[in-house]
């Protein structure tokens, strides 16, 4: 089995992609390492995929998977992930601002025990427009998933392949990829300090959108990793608290209706009694489609269709 394998979504950045390969390949070569590529051309509309097969005719190491449109990023991993097959799963992004001289470091940390090995780019070469909000976000994920990480954004990872490999990415979860590991059982999470360069081709792909999609990303991926194996425990624990508020609201009304002859029609909490009992009625009723929809269904299909797989003999 090869050393490592390196999983790079692309989109857009033809004119990264050849000296990304070169220093993929320089790293690896003096390292000793064996390894392949999968570069994912994530329905770039410029250059992009003639130059990865440019890069498939001149080493066969160099492998590319092109989807039919832009999937997004989690699309595009988890497209590389069922396609890689080394013992040591690297992802990187694709600009160039991510340093292929870290791959030894990272198999190593791999090989000493880790499951999965989070890049930290301490000093991060990008505005205060990214890294100032990054710093919120990563400090809320941090508190909210128990996970002692400080860069959850960072594209530069390695993995096992056992991890990747039972991991299901869709939507815009690439952010959470250490917590969704975690989920899976893989509880040796570390971290390494890694270089990181300003960008030197292109533009961004990222807007402050991301960090909106991202909060809502990170209570699906909370839920998920809770609850979503027993849906009932979530939506059953507040309908019971909802159902014996209002019995409990219902009951006092009845009795200081009988016992004390009280008026009832003209009392806001009997609204209140009824509402509760109808909302816990309501989460109940959800918790139990939960638990049949998760019971019955099939085997999700992938998030991606792909249009052409090319992998060269080496």
């Amino acid at each position: 089995m090869l050393d490592v394998g390196i999983v790079v979504p692309v989109y857009e950045e033809v004119a990264s992609i050849a000296p990304l390969a070169n220093e993929i390949r320089l790293s690896c070569e003096e390292a000793g390492l064996t390894f392949e590529v999968w570069f994912i051309d994530d329905g770039s509309r410029d250059d992009s995929w003639a130059e990865i097969l440019r890069q498939r005719d001149a080493d066969g190491r160099f492998n590319g998977i092109q989807l039919r449109r832009n999937y997004g990023k989690s699309a595009a991993l988890a497209a590389g992930f069922e396609h890689v097959s080394a013992r040591v799963v690297i992802t990187m992004d694709a600009d160039l601002q991510d340093d292929p001289s870290e791959i030894p470091s990272l198999v190593a940390a791999v090989d000493a025990g880790q499951d999965l090995v989070s890049g930290w780019k301490k000093a991060r070469k990008d505005p205060w427009t990214k890294t100032l909000p990054s710093r919120f976000f990563n400090l809320v994920t941090r508190i909210v998933s128990g996970i002692a990480l400080h860069d959850f954004n960072c594209g530069l990872k390695a993995y096992r392949l056992e991890v990747v490999k039972s991991m299901k990415i869709y939507g815009e979860m690439h952010r959470y990829l250490p917590l969704l590991a975690k989920w899976e059982g893989f509880t040796r999470i570390g971290e390494q300090q890694v270089n990181h360069r300003s960008r030197q081709h292109g533009r961004s792909k990222f807007g402050f959108e991301r960090y909106v999609r991202g909060c809502l990303d990170l209570m699906t991926v909370m839920f998920l990793t809770r609850f979503g194996a027993r849906p009932m425990h979530f939506f059953g624990s507040m309908g019971l608290l909802a159902f014996l508020g209002g019995f409990v609201i219902s009951l006092w009304i009845t009795i200081d209706k009988f016992v004390y002859d009280n008026p009832v029609g003209d009392r806001p909490s009997l609204l209140l009694g009824v509402l509760l009992i109808m909302v816990g009625v309501q989460f109940m009723c959800t918790g139990f489609l939960g638990d049949l929809i998760l019971r019955g269904r099939m085997k999700e299909s992938h998030p991606y269709e792909i249009v052409e797989v090319v992998a060269g003999s080496d």
